[in-house]
């Protein structure tokens, strides 16, 4: 049996100095019994793919609100993508697979139905910035209950650092997080890129051609270009990077899918009713408090902190026939002819 203790001496052995060691971790928040056959970071990963969150993670929104087709992406296949190029990259590098599989599968739970349409409006309703990333790092440490009746995943500092600083300013401390920071992105930019053209939100004629030229002109040949640059820019660097040349047209591709796909698109109208019904929905437990699940208030004496706790979880199907519960009437049927 390869055990625990011996897949840890392989990774000294295999793994660059610079790799975070699973023998080296700097442990969970609780103590915790060790598992005979896996890593912490492998636990880790087991634990997030186990979990609720993780499983309502397909019927939430990536870009496009309820769409009808079968091949748009959702919060669980841009999940799958971001794991898969970041475990690309790390093998690459000599680095962490097993840590870097877990971030990446742990990052976006704590995501809002509707994408970053929700976000927004919890935004407003909260009076300070909704972060997908913090309530990612609740979801984990907090809100998921396992199946022993425990509250909290019980992560290790190392992928609970990568989950948090996935986005915004902050840098991981582990090479692993970085890893996936990164490829959140590469994952998001193309296949947004994809899912707008099959909406036809955007023609190919659209995309900046000085762009098109540096990354590619197909989906598979900009993420083949951005990867191997990482590849190529980090090899036993201390730091995840990017050339400069690489790094500009991946940015200046970002703005073009905010500019024509994310803002200003032909979706806004869904958008604009997905963030009424979050209003909705809102006021309607604030105004009812007793409704709300009980389990938000076991935790949580601030009750509009509890009610956004619950949206938060919400998938977009769910959060819709919610809606449809409370909001619209239901018609008398005649019983007698």
């Amino acid at each position: 049996m390869f055990s625990r203790i011996e897949q840890e001496k392989w990774e000294k052995e295999k793994l660059l100095s610079t790799a975070a060691l699973s023998s080296e971790s700097k442990g969970r928040l609780k103590k915790d019994k060790k598992c005979d056959i896996r890593t912490i970071f492998q636990h880790d990963r087991d634990r997030i793919l186990h979990s609720k969150a993780f499983r309502r993670l397909k019927h939430k929104t990536q870009v496009f609100i309820a769409p009808e087709g079968d091949h748009y992406r959702t919060r669980l296949t841009h999940t799958l993508e971001v794991a898969q190029i970041a475990r690309t990259i790390a093998r690459a590098l000599k680095l962490n697979e097993d840590l870097v599989e877990a971030v990446a599968l742990g990052h976006d739970l704590g995501h809002t139905p509707f994408g970053h349409a929700g976000e927004s409006v919890l935004s407003e309703i909260s009076d300070k910035e909704f972060q997908h990333n913090k309530q990612s790092l609740r979801v984990v440490d907090l809100l998921e209950k396992r199946s022993n009746g425990r509250r909290g995943l019980n992560l290790s500092i190392e992928v609970r650092d990568g989950i948090v600083n996935h986005t915004g300013d902050n840098k991981p401390f582990t090479l692993e997080g970085q890893i996936v920071k990164i490829a959140d992105r590469i994952a998001y930019i193309n296949h947004d890129i994809d899912d707008a053209l099959r909406a036809a939100l955007i023609s190919v004629d659209d995309l900046p051609q000085k762009t098109m030229e540096i990354l590619g002109d197909t989906h598979s040949k900009r993420i083949n270009v951005m990867v191997r640059d990482i590849i190529k820019e980090s090899w036993q660097q201390p730091e995840i990077k990017r050339s400069k040349k690489i790094e500009k047209a991946s940015n200046d591709l970002r703005e073009f899918l905010f500019a024509n796909v994310y803002i200003d698109s032909k979706g806004k109208d869904e958008v604009a009713k997905a963030k009424r019904l979050i209003k909705m929905l809102y006021n309607h437990f604030l105004d009812n408090i007793d409704l709300l699940p009980k389990e938000y208030l076991d935790f949580e004496d601030n009750k509009k902190i509890a009610i956004i706790d619950y949206i938060a979880g919400m998938t977009d199907r769910y959060a819709i026939n919610l809606g449809r519960e409370l909001f619209i009437p239901t018609p008398w049927l005649e019983k007698n002819n």
